[in-house]
């Protein structure tokens, strides 16, 4: 019942995506010989992040980036997955941004999207967006933005203590 459950939230959600907001969105395969499998790698100029599998195969997914400002690189590791999570924006945020809600709980209209990939004991993550026409652009403050239905196909290939790797 919970599988049927979250088959038919994921096709509301793939629904809402339009397909036109980013016609590259499909995963790809492509070469990175030099790192390990299990590995994300993020190309903030190229926008994009590859996963290693397990297996040596390499996917390729769009993804928003930070805005002037707000980039950032080197390594850290998955510290937590969650599902449809909560958004409670930083001080940091709000001094910037003080229209915005304290709180949100996770859901269709969280900015945070179906899933969220916590990374180290910082307050970036990668995770999905309610906001598909952002993705390819630099926009966020400092996280990196996914297509729902890519950040729900990436969860459930990594694990916490997954390699992340951010270049600029």
């Amino acid at each position: 019942m919970k599988r049927l459950f979250m088959a038919a939230i994921l096709t509301l959600v793939s629904l809402a995506t339009p397909l036109s907001a980013a016609p590259n969105s499909a995963p790809r395969s492509v070469q990175m010989e030099q790192y390990e499998p299990d590995t994300i790698v993020i190309s903030t100029q190229d926008r994009r992040l590859y996963y290693k599998t397990v297996e040596g195969r390499v996917l390729s997914y769009p993804i928003g980036v930070g805005r002037d400002g707000f980039t950032w690189s080197g390594s850290m590791t998955i510290t937590q997955m969650k599902e449809w999570p909560d958004w409670v924006p930083p001080p940091e945020m709000i001094s910037r941004q003080p229209y915005l809600p304290r709180h949100m709980f996770g859901g269709l209209g969280n900015p945070l999207g179906a899933r969220a990939l916590y990374l180290g004991n910082t307050l970036y993550r990668i995770h999905g967006s309610n906001e598909s026409k952002t993705i390819g652009y630099a926009v966020s403050s400092g996280c990196f933005r996914m297509h729902n239905r890519d950040v729900v196909n990436l969860y459930e290939l990594v694990r916490i203590g997954t390699k992340v790797v951010v270049l600029k």
